[in-house]
């Protein structure tokens, strides 16, 4: 279930139409198709990163929109407008490269693209398709997540990855964005932390008016969709979801690389610096059952998305308290920027496979505290490609302040405030140091 706390990495622990309109988009993508540069010439992928949901604003037709929307919910706020991004990518896209950046990742939101089951909207497909488009032209890698937590409302209404249909409609909605957004895309993400739900729950007793809530909440949403159930992605049963996700990402990973086999395929997990206390630490009993079962499945991919915040500690009895008088972020994790150096040698370690840093950062209102996590967690990073590790990029989460899930627009994680009524961007003192950071490790 979906607790309430602000900690951001327990969000969500809790025919012939088809065929013309692909061959329409197939024939577009490769009239305006940019030509990808030489891989010699981006030796590592320095970025931010944001997803579809949380920026674009209106996203009407999500699982995600209809239960901010239903009484009872576990959203403080609704998403609203968010940072007006659909409307706004250039900008975002300007700041990126303003920043000395070579790559953004962003995500597809599946619910513009098919708002309804099997009508698909070619005119949010081409919404897309100019974003890859600009971001070549701007010098950034687009690097897309298809599944970033939300879903369509008629899938989630279906019964979401649970229906025995889920894994091949998800592969077809894989196959049409990006058989339309043609050769400039980058690296794609098939599904955004699979294991969030696993993570949160591990050791730990839900809360029994969280999980009341929570149930209440998809009850109401299934009555206004009209349907008997309702289920969204890390949400209910988490152990039975983890066989339908990955068979779905074996099915897209499939569909993705007909269309274009050159074209890098991974997932991203959640993965914090677990370090066991003790000598008889639950640690292992954590890594197989939490990520075991998606590295497995991942050394099959191109890359692995390693997405990190702080550390974990845990005992003989599951997760330990963070240490007493240890400095503390805005959603009350550990202040640990080292944390996503030890993360990424286990999951190489574990998967042998090329890592990419798709998220690290943290939420806080002291930008001089994100100045200095900036830099310690990129140096960590650096060490780690420099032992060795196949490391191809970092991206910080975020570009810019959000909607942040069941916490709405409190944390702040943001390179860039975003002013909540008029949604001018002010970028912040901390950017420059991941600027300064890309620029200098560019230039060598």
């Amino acid at each position: 279930m979906i607790p309430t706390s602000l900690n951001r990495r327990n969000f969500l622990s809790a025919g012939l139409v088809a065929a013309t309109l692909a061959s329409r988009s197939q024939a577009l993508a490769q009239s305006a198709a940019v030509t990808m540069p030489d891989e010699s010439s981006v030796p590592f992928l320095w970025g931010a990163a944001t997803a579809g949901h949380q920026i674009e604003g209106n996203n009407v037709a999500s699982d995600i929109w209809l239960l901010e929307q239903v009484k009872p919910t576990l959203f403080s706020e609704p998403s609203g407008d968010a940072c007006d991004s659909f409307e706004r990518w250039h900008e975002d896209i300007g700041i990126a490269r303003s920043l000395n950046l070579n790559a953004y990742r962003f995500s597809i939101e599946w619910s513009r693209v098919e708002p309804a089951e099997r009508q698909v909207s070619f005119s949010a497909l081409e919404h897309y398709r100019r974003m890859v488009v600009a971001c070549r032209e701007a010098g950034l890698a687009p690097i897309l997540t298809l599944s970033h937590f939300t879903s369509p409302r008629w899938f989630a209404a279906k019964g979401g990855w649970l229906h025995h249909d889920a894994p091949t409609a998800f592969a077809r909605h894989c196959e049409r964005v990006i058989r339309h957004l043609g050769d400039g895309v980058s690296h794609v993400v098939t599904f955004n932390e699979p294991n969030l739900q696993l993570l949160g729950e591990w050791g730990r007793t839900p809360d029994p008016a969280t999980r009341k809530t929570m149930a209440d909440m998809l009850v109401a949403a299934a009555r206004a969709s009209g349907s008997d159930r309702f289920s969204l992605l890390n949400t209910g049963d988490a152990a039975r979801m983890v066989a339908p996700v990955l068979e779905a990402h074996r099915l897209a990973r499939k569909a993705i690389k007909a269309v274009r086999p050159d074209l890098p395929v991974g997932m991203t997990l959640a993965i914090p610096d677990d370090q066991g206390s003790g000598a008889n630490s639950l640690l292992e009993d954590k890594r197989a059952k939490v990520y075991a079962p998606f590295f497995a499945l991942a050394r099959d991919d191109d890359f692995l998305g390693v997405q990190t915040y702080s550390r974990s500690l845990i005992g003989p009895d599951g997760p330990l308290p963070v240490p007493e008088g240890a400095e503390m972020t805005q959603t009350g994790d550990e202040f640990y920027p080292e944390a996503i150096g030890a993360s990424i040698r286990y999951a190489y370690a574990q998967t042998g496979i090329p890592i990419l840093v798709t998220e690290n950062g943290l939420a806080t209102e002291d930008d001089s505290q994100r100045a200095r996590f900036i830099a310690g967690a990129t140096a960590s990073v650096i060490e780690a490609r420099s032992d060795g590790v196949p490391v191809i990029g970092y991206l910080h989460w975020s570009l810019l302040d959000n909607f942040e899930w069941f916490a709405g627009y409190g944390p702040k994680f943001g390179l860039v405030a975003v002013d909540r009524t008029s949604f001018a961007r002010t970028i912040k003192p901390s950017a420059q140091i991941l600027a300064g950071i890309a620029r200098s490790d560019l230039s060598r």
